[in-house]
């Protein structure tokens, strides 16, 4: 039964003839036929990929007019410069990508297109691991753009930095620092770190230390700082100045002083100079002593007495030579009297230092 079904199946199986043609041996009418084969098959194609062309440069001419319209939106929402910006390049791309797909498409080339627009996606996650920096500093300047936590010209620390904002770009912020210096701070960082605007609110608080003798009356000397404070012009009377006792020294009771100014007019380190230098006169003047913490060893023989007694008397009339003349010396005027007793923020010349600088970043500002 076996053989009569491989009798069967080899008598109804026609086996093709080899064709014995050389592949040099093609005749002209195989390439003419193939010829007129592939260019029959082109005017076929020829209307719809004439119409894929169309529909492909009609989206790229409308691609910025239809993302600028499509934003309006966006623009409600919010003022940033560079959310503006990414949503209407965003938009654009996608536009110009389904023009590329239909014409694609019309142009018969179907699974291709799919295969582009899985690419796509898949190119830009490849993007995102390889320029993983890149994408996180431009987030976050997306994010600084939208919440705004300073402007321009704000004085502001971040990561242990102090600086005014100059520029905000999408990759970095530039700060310019009290020594003139350009700083670019990686818009991540940024984001990430603790930003302490010092412009945000005017009133800023500065403060400083100063020592009185355990022989002078803690009351009066709080009460005669807190009076000599509050006759400079400089220093804010709400919130009022404070003299408060911070802790006890070896020789000396110590004070941390406290006062407000106005930063945007006065410095607190040049505020705090000139406090400290009346709060010494005015001490002086009031016999408050002011005693240092060095120690004296009296050195004493068998009977008790000092070895170096002229030494020491001497030293003793020499120092009351000297707290005589301190009471007696006035101030006189002098040609550095005005740089001395200059209290104005430093903030303005940095900012015009800043504006007249070479600007080392040459992206455009976000914010």
């Amino acid at each position: 039964m076996l053989s009569a079904l491989i009798a069967t199946l080899a008598n109804n199986t026609s086996i093709p003839a080899i064709d014995t043609v050389k592949p040099n041996s093609i005749s002209w009418s195989f390439l003419k036929d193939q010829s007129v084969q592939l260019l029959h098959t082109f005017m076929q194609l020829l209307p719809t990929l004439l119409l894929g062309i169309v529909i492909l440069v009609i989206s790229y001419l409308i691609a910025t007019p239809l993302s600028r319209l499509l934003i309006k939106p966006v623009t409600y929402m919010t003022k940033s410069k560079l959310v503006h910006l990414v949503a209407r390049r965003g938009i654009s791309t996608l536009i110009i990508l389904l023009g590329f797909y239909l014409f694609l498409r019309l142009a018969g080339l179907t699974e291709f297109a799919v295969a582009i627009m899985s690419g796509t996606g898949l190119i830009g996650l490849i993007l995102g691991f390889a320029f993983r920096d890149i994408a996180e500093n431009f987030i976050a300047s997306l994010l600084l753009s939208v919440q705004r936590p300073f402007k321009i010209d704000d004085v502001i620390e971040v990561d242990g930095r102090i600086g005014i904002v100059k520029k905000v770009t999408a990759r970095a912020t530039t700060l310019v620092d009290y020594d003139g210096n350009h700083i670019q701070i990686p818009n991540a960082t940024v984001y990430k770190n603790t930003i302490k605007n010092l412009t945000a609110n005017p009133k800023m608080r500065g403060h400083f230390s100063i020592g009185i003798g355990y022989d002078n009356d803690i009351r009066d000397a709080q009460s005669l700082a807190i009076s000599i404070i509050s006759q400079q012009t400089s220093v804010l009377s709400d919130p009022p100045p404070q003299v408060l006792i911070d802790n006890l020294g070896s020789a000396t009771i110590n004070f941390t002083v406290y006062f407000w100014v106005n930063g945007e007019q006065y410095s607190t380190v040049k505020v705090a100079s000139q406090l400290m230098r009346e709060l010494i006169n005015s001490f002086t003047q009031h016999n408050i002593s002011m005693p240092d913490n060095a120690r004296e060893r009296i050195l004493l023989n068998s009977q008790g007495e000092d070895i170096y007694p002229i030494a020491r008397e001497a030293k003793t009339e020499t120092t009351e030579e000297i707290n005589e003349q301190s009471h007696i010396q006035k101030h006189k005027t002098t040609e550095h009297e005005h740089s001395i007793d200059d209290v104005s923020s430093d903030t303005d010349d940095i900012r015009e230092q800043a504006d007249e600088s070479r600007d080392p970043e040459q992206g455009k500002n976000i914010i």
